[in-house]
């Protein structure tokens, strides 16, 4: 299993989320997830809003593009980005930090 799945038209990521952070970065995987620190706290649903704005820009896509779909009080996070293609995704994603 990978951090990140072809989707119909786009991909869902497997996300491991670390709330309240200094500040907001992927840091790498966390066995099969893509773990991304976020300095918004986990409290009325900052930390989800922060995580879909966040992956939005990263992958340049409209906020509307990226849903949770999964996980909304829970660090283990999965969230849809449509149209998207795997390769752009995991370019934006991973590319610099490492493969996977």
């Amino acid at each position: 299993m990978s951090w990140l799945r072809v989707d119909g038209d786009g991909v869902v990521l497997t996300l491991h989320i670390q709330p309240g952070a200094k500040k907001t970065e992927i840091v790498g995987l966390h066995g099969e997830a893509l773990k991304i620190r976020l300095a918004a706290p986990p409290v009325d649903g900052k930390a989800n809003a922060a995580l879909i704005a966040f992956i939005a820009k990263k992958v340049g896509a409209g906020r509307t593009a990226v849903a949770l779909i999964s996980g909304d009080t829970a660090r283990a996070k999965r969230v849809r980005i449509a149209g998207i293609d795997e390769q752009s995704a995991r370019e934006a994603l991973s590319g610099v930090v490492f493969s996977g």
